[in-house]
């Protein structure tokens, strides 16, 4: 399994607009396009306006392939762009790319 932490550097005033997005349509797209979210953070010093989220891949190909359809499905970048009309929600995306440890089993 290959997880992937996102980080979000959300744009100033758009922490909410971000996090509606993500509830109304955001994780049904993900899901839709075969990935799936496991936990969304905000960072505890709101002044940071970061919001982080895990999404879980079969592996790196998967990864590629997935996020390749989720981008180009036309009803995602409709809602996108609907929801984008007063400015983009966040400045730069970041992506990190993790694979389990032998040594640790969360059981």
């Amino acid at each position: 399994m290959l997880y992937e932490l996102r980080v979000c550097h959300v744009n100033p005033g758009k922490m909410q607009a971000l996090q509606d997005r993500f509830k109304d349509h955001g994780i049904e797209f993900f899901m839709k396009h075969g990935m799936k979210v496991i936990q969304f953070w905000v960072d505890i010093d709101e002044a940071s306006n970061r919001l982080y989220f895990i999404v879980e891949h079969a592996n790196l190909e998967m990864r590629n392939f997935n996020y390749d359809r989720f981008h180009n499905d036309p009803e995602w970048i409709e809602i996108k762009r609907i929801t984008e009309l007063d400015g983009p929600l966040a400045s730069k995306i970041e992506g990190f790319l993790m694979k389990d440890v032998s040594f640790f089993q969360n059981k």
